[in-house]
């Protein structure tokens, strides 16, 4: 398995609060990796020196050999970024605002066309396509920014609570959808639910405190966790000694 993301003593801080302290890991392509840990553990704040939208205070971050700090260009170009809330331009109607996105992401002639009805049909938004996004639901907004995500076929997707404010029918398709992608995709997701780690993850890390806890398979994460839940887990995992 060819690495996509390698990390090395990763860490960022805000005045006196370390948000990520020192951790390392790398994400292979063929891989989905369960991002876990409570609010405000750093999940959102890696993902974000990930994709280059903050810069570390120490250590290295590579997206398919790149550098995010020399190369943000090239590492942007490589990642598809679901952000947290799924910011979007209100006024602005999902048909617009995917052209938009695609004008950004350099799409033409009839590769643009294609992957705009492709994405459209698969994120299943083609009924609200004419809608602003103002107006729309907001497991439609989730959509809408996992269509905007996904319109470049990157090579590699970061996606934070990317089933955030979907119904059970929606989650269930956006997690297929994610396996789907995920055989020629290196694909990180941060989630709440171990259920949806189980369902579609085959690797899962906790960080808690800025702190990688657990690096390990979905099976072991859920056999420290006998009642189901996140909370179980995180009591039945130590932290590593220094």
């Amino acid at each position: 398995m060819s690495q996509a993301i390698k990390i090395k003593s990763l860490s960022k801080s805000f005045g006196a609060i370390d948000a990520v302290c020192n951790i390392s890991f790398d994400v292979g392509y063929g891989e989905v990796l369960g991002f876990l840990g409570p609010n405000g553990a750093g999940k959102s704040t890696t993902m974000k020196m990930i994709t280059g939208f903050l810069e570390p205070t120490s250590g290295t971050v590579e997206v398919n050999g790149h550098d995010v700090l020399e190369d943000p260009l090239s590492v942007k170009r490589s990642i598809g970024y679901l952000p947290e809330g799924a910011p979007a331009y209100g006024e602005m109607t999902v048909k617009s605002f995917l052209n938009f996105i695609a004008d950004i992401r350099e799409l033409s002639g009839s590769l643009r066309k294609n992957r705009l009805d492709e994405v459209i049909e698969t994120i299943n938004i083609g009924t609200v396509i004419d809608q602003s996004i103002e107006t729309l639901s907001k497991g439609y907004k989730r959509r809408v920014g996992l269509a905007q995500a996904i319109l470049h076929d990157p090579d590699i997707l970061i996606m934070d609570e990317p089933t955030d404010g979907l119904d059970p029918n929606q989650k269930h398709e956006v997690r297929n959808l994610i396996k789907k992608m995920a055989e020629k995709k290196a694909i990180i997701i941060s989630t709440h639910i171990l259920e949806e780690v189980d369902a579609v993850c085959s690797r899962a890390i906790i960080i808690s405190s800025g702190k990688l806890l657990f690096d390990g398979t979905p099976e072991q994460l859920i056999s420290k966790s006998d009642q189901g839940n996140i909370d179980h887990a995180f009591r039945n995992i130590t932290v590593p000694s220094k």
